[in-house]
Parts: structure tokens; sequence; C-alpha cells
């Protein structure tokens, strides 16, 4: 199959799927949407009230603002692929549970296999931690990481900016920079996490002393 039928595919098991205590409360489950093909993949936490009405990721408020972030790293949302750890609504939009999201994590994962972007932008601690578990969001934010062959960035979630306005220009700088961190990945260095949740290595344009957050 090519990547469009294996995503639709996914997307018809997702939609039955009872793995979960979160199918009690689903509406519309919410797969994912994009570029079957695109080098970069945006992961989220969980769909909220609006994306449990449409079925759509990113949908509501946060997904407006997710879009204006990605016009300030120069992209449209058609041109990338955009997912969350869990596909069902989280009762009240609390955290997903250590049990749900490892019930997602079979379509999420064939998600990222066929998709097999170069870049991974994880939003929020949630999805971070994911692919970084023993990092500090506050600490790394916007600071690229090579995770099994591939690059993670991992970002602050667009809804944590509209809770917090004075996270607002944080966030959208951190996507300002997104292009230049992926072109010059491509071009030479990693960077490391350690299992302190450290970097030790930057990749030369990053800034030196990254802003220190602790919102979570």
């Amino acid at each position: 199959m090519n990547p469009e039928e294996i995503l639709r595919e996914v997307g018809a098991q997702v939609a039955v799927c009872q793995a979960c205590d979160l199918h009690f409360s689903r509406k519309n489950a919410v797969p994912g949407e994009g570029n079957p093909r695109s080098e970069i993949m945006f992961i989220g936490e969980g769909p909220g009230f609006h994306e449990n009405e449409q079925g759509r990721p990113f949908v509501g408020p946060a997904g407006k603002f997710l879009d204006e972030l990605l016009a300030e790293a120069g992209y449209k949302r058609g041109e990338v692929f955009i997912a969350n750890v869990v596909k069902c609504r989280p009762p009240g939009n609390r955290d997903p549970l250590p049990e749900e999201l490892t019930a997602c994590a079979r379509y999420l994962d064939r998600q990222i296999e066929t998709i097999n972007p170069f870049v991974i932008v994880t939003l929020g601690r949630i999805s971070m931690g994911k692919f970084l578990p023993n990092a500090r969001i506050s600490e790394i934010h916007g600071q690229p990481a090579w995770v099994h062959e591939r690059l993670i960035v991992p970002m602050y979630h667009p809804a944590a900016a509209l809770h917090q306005p004075s996270l607002k220009p944080v966030v959208i700088a951190d996507f300002q920079k997104l292009p230049t961190a992926i072109a010059s990945a491509k071009a030479a260095g990693r960077i490391t996490i350690p299992e302190s949740g450290t970097v030790v290595e930057e990749i030369k344009h990053q800034d030196e002393n990254p802003e220190q957050l602790s919102l979570f």
C-alpha cells in the first residue's frame, strides 16, 4: 500500500478502536491529517472539544494559533502532517493517562513509520515525553535533538500561549527558528539529550542561553 492508503487504514482503525476508555466519550476520533509525504510532522497531546466535534486535529483556538505559527515558520497546514499522541478526546481536556498513551501508540507509531518525516515537532510536554522522557520543556523548548535518527524539536503547545499571553512571543520565536534549525541539522552537527535532560551539544545557530521558563 502507498502512504495515503496506509494512513486511511489507520484512520479507519482509530474510528472503531476500543483499546482504552476514551472511546466511551468519543464523538469523532481524530487520527490526524496532512501531507502523507511531508518531511515534517507535528504531534500534539490530544483532541479537544472542537476536534472531537469535527474529527480533525487543531481546529479550535489553539489550532488557529498553530496555523499562524506554521506561517511564521514558512509552512502551510496542507504541507505538513498533524496528529496527536492520543486519537480520542480525554474528558475535560485532562492529560492522557499512561494506559491511554500506550493504547494509542501503535497508531501514532505506524503514522510516523509511514510518513517517515525527517523532523518531528512535539507540541506540549506530553508529546515531548514520547521522545524525550527525561527532559523539561521549560529548559529545551525550541532546541532540536536527534532521537533514533530523527530530529525532534520540542515546542510549547499553542494552547499554553493562549492561557499565558506572556509565553506567546517565546512560542513565536521558537517557530521562527524552525527552518534554520532544520537546515542546520541537514547540513551538519547533531545534539543529544542525556538522561539528566540537559542539552550537551547545540547546533551552531542556537542561542547560547535559551530562555528558561517554568510554566510546565
